[in-house]
C-alpha cells in the first residue's frame, strides 16, 4: 500500500542540525504509524476483522421503523453510500440522494426503490466540492424539507493536485471544506426535529496524520493524494469533535468504515486493490456501523462526538504516535473552514 508522509514545515531560524534531527523525527514518526497502522488494519478493518466483530453485534439494534425520519446521505449513488441508503430505505425511510452525476443517481434510486419498495427516495445533484453549490443545497433544503440525520458519506483521492472552479484543491474541498459547509448550514434544521444526528464518514487512515495547519491545500512541496485525503480524513474527526462540544442537542459520531471493496477504492487505490482484493469488505460491511450509528437507539447512549468502527467506539491515535493536535491548532482550523466558507456563501 502507498506510504503516507507525514508533512510538517520545518523552522528555518533554527539551525541545521537541529533542522535535521526535527525532520528525521519527523520521518521516523511517519513511517512508525504507517506500520503500525498497516498491521492494525490488516486485522481489523478487513472481511476477516468484520466478521471477528460482528458475533459481538445486536442483531435488534438494527430492528427499527425509519417511517417519518428524513436522511440525507452524501455521495449515494455507488459503494458504501448507497448500501447505507439502501438499507434505510430498507426501513422506511426518507431518503435524499445527494450525487454530483445525474445517471448514476438515477439508477441508484431505481435499484434503491425496487429493492426496498419505499418510495421516498429523492434525488439533489451537488457536486460536494464546490462550495457555493453545497451552500445553495442546504440553504434550500432547509426551506423546503425536515432533516433528521446527515450522513457526510462523499468522498475524494485525486492523486494529482487539481483546483476546482473556484480554486481549492479538490480533495479538500470536497472531504472538509464541503462537509464542514454541509453540516453547519443544516445545523439550525437538525435542531428542531427529535433525535438528530451526524454521521461522518472519515478512515483509519487518518491514524497516520496529526492535523498538519501549516500546508491546508497542499500547495507545498510534492502533492501526495494518498496523504492529503488521510489528513482531511484527520480534520473531520476533528470537526466532529468540536461540533459535538458546541451543539449538545446533536449527536455527532465520525467512523472508520474498514477496508471496503467499492468503486472509489478501485478508482484511487488500483495497486491496493489489486493486492488486497480477497480481504476486502463488502460495501454493506462497510455500510453497516453507518447505518448502526444512524438509526439504532444503542448508538446515541454513547457520548456525542466519538470515533466508531464496528459499532464502538475507538482511539483517534495510535498509541506512542505523536499525531495528538493542541486546542490551538484545532481553533485556527475551524477558523480558517469559516473564513473560506463564509467567503462562497451566496
Amino acid at each position: 500500500m502507498k506510504t503516507l508522509n507525514c508533512v510538517r514545515t520545518p523552522d528555518y531560524n533554527r539551525a541545521p542540525s537541529e533542522r535535521q534531527t526535527d525532520q528525521l523525527h519527523v520521518l521516523n514518526m511517519s513511517f512508525y504509524r504507517n506500520a503500525v497502522w498497516f498491521v492494525k488494519g490488516l486485522q481489523e478493518y478487513t472481511k476477516s476483522g468484520y466478521e471477528a466483530a460482528a458475533k459481538h453485534f445486536v442483531p435488534a439494534d438494527l430492528d427499527v421503523d425509519l417511517s417519518g425520519r428524513s436522511f440525507i446521505i452524501t455521495g449515494a449513488n455507488s459503494g458504501i453510500g448507497k448500501a447505507t441508503a439502501q438499507e434505510i430505505a430498507n426501513r422506511g425511510g426518507t431518503v435524499h440522494l445527494v450525487c454530483r452525476n445525474k445517471g448514476r443517481a438515477d439508477a441508484a434510486k431505481e435499484e434503491i426503490v425496487e429493492k426496498s419498495k419505499n418510495q421516498n427516495v429523492h434525488i439533489h445533484i451537488v457536486d460536494m466540492s464546490s462550495a457555493r453549490q453545497v451552500w445553495e443545497f442546504a440553504q434550500n433544503f432547509s426551506q423546503n424539507h425536515s432533516i433528521h440525520v446527515l450522513v457526510n458519506n462523499a468522498g475524494c483521492m485525486v492523486n494529482q493536485r487539481e483546483l476546482t472552479e473556484e480554486g481549492l484543491e479538490k480533495n479538500f474541498a470536497t472531504n472538509t471544506l464541503g462537509t464542514y459547509i454541509l453540516t453547519t448550514a443544516l445545523i439550525p434544521a437538525l435542531k428542531k426535529v427529535e433525535d438528530p444526528r451526524v454521521v461522518t464518514v472519515s478512515s483509519g487512515g487518518m491514524l497516520t496524520q496529526k492535523l498538519n495547519m501549516d500546508d491546508l491545500q497542499f500547495e507545498k512541496g510534492t502533492f501526495d493524494g494518498t496523504m492529503a485525503y488521510a489528513q482531511n480524513k484527520r480534520q473531520q474527526v476533528i470537526l466532529t469533535e468540536k461540533w459535538a462540544s458546541q451543539h449538545k442537542e446533536i449527536h455527532f459520531s465520525s467512523m472508520h468504515p474498514g477496508w471496503a471493496d467499492t468503486p472509489a477504492v478501485q478508482s484511487s487505490m488500483p495497486s491496493f486493490h489489486a493486492k488486497m482484493q480477497s480481504k476486502l469488505r463488502t460495501e454493506a460491511m462497510g455500510a453497516d456501523t453507518i447505518v448502526w450509528l444512524a438509526v439504532s437507539s444503542a448508538a446515541t447512549k454513547q457520548p456525542s462526538g466519538l470515533f466508531f468502527q464496528d459499532r464502538k467506539a475507538v482511539a483517534t491515535h495510535l498509541p506512542l504516535a505523536a499525531s495528538r493536535s493542541t486546542p490551538q491548532e484545532e481553533e485556527k482550523l475551524l477558523a480558517a473552514l469559516e473564513e473560506l466558507a463564509l467567503k462562497f456563501k451566496p
